[in-house]
């Protein structure tokens, strides 16, 4: 459903990213594995077509997206939840929710999605007039996964779902990504607790200044004695 080729990203004269290549078959979790400062956001933001790229191409669907604005991926079916989750804290939860359900592609079913979303996460629904700013961190990511799926994504991109949130918020956070993954939503994971995303990834890779030193199976990774020293403390 996605492949990345051969993606070079500049912030003025430093390379982010040197030649990364990826891809997301239709109904899989990858995960993307890395430090702080490896590139794994500025991935999520070159794909999102949030960050230009220098060189190489992003294949979705298989259209070339490379070049076109957040907005036209974003209806192409491509969502993401953003690192810190950047609700609309002044905006109630219900509005929130109304941002995510204004693109073309996702106007019609908007009730049916909204439906969707209230019943897997109903502390929304008894939120729905609050603001959203007053919410707690683990009802705020909830609030911005429903907001994502608002817009009838066909891929997700999340990016640290479960930073500053409590462990067992963080699992539970996960566990609906897994669940999401089964209702057939392919997802690309950027994910702090390393361990519980190989778990739940059929496919990983490992960025480390912003090139892939490593890819393979969740569990062949989990498995790896590099990724177990580097990111488990094993």
């Amino acid at each position: 459903m996605l492949t990345v080729e051969n993606l070079d990203v500049f912030y003025g004269d430093v390379q982010a990213l040197d030649g990364v290549s990826l891809e997301v078959e239709e109904g899989a979790i990858v995960a993307i594995v890395g430090a702080n400062g490896a590139g794994k956001t500025t991935l999520i933001r070159a794909v999102a077509g949030m960050q230009p790229q220098a060189r190489g191409r992003v294949i979705f669907g298989g259209a070339d997206i490379s070049r076109l604005p957040s907005h036209r991926v974003c209806n192409l079916g491509l969502g993401q939840v953003a690192e810190g989750r950047q609700v609309f804290p002044t905006l109630t939860v219900a509005e929130n929710l109304d941002v995510g359900a204004m693109l073309p592609r996702a106007r019609a079913a908007r009730e049916k999605n909204r439906e969707r979303v209230l019943a897997m996460f109903p502390k929304l629904a008894e939120r729905a007039r609050q603001p959203a700013g007053t919410l707690s961190g683990g009802e705020q990511q909830m609030l911005a996964i429903g907001r994502c799926l608002m817009g009838a994504p066909r891929l997700i991109m999340f990016d640290e779902p479960s930073l500053g949130l409590a462990p067992n918020i963080a699992r539970d956070v996960l566990h609906t990504i897994r669940d999401l993954n089964r209702e057939g939503i392919t997802c690309l994971l950027v994910e702090q607790n390393v361990a519980l995303s190989l778990q739940l990834a059929s496919r990983a890779y490992v960025l480390e200044n912003g090139r892939v030193t490593l890819s393979g199976t969740g569990s062949a990774l989990l498995a790896d004695d590099r990724v177990r020293s580097a990111y488990l403390g094993l």
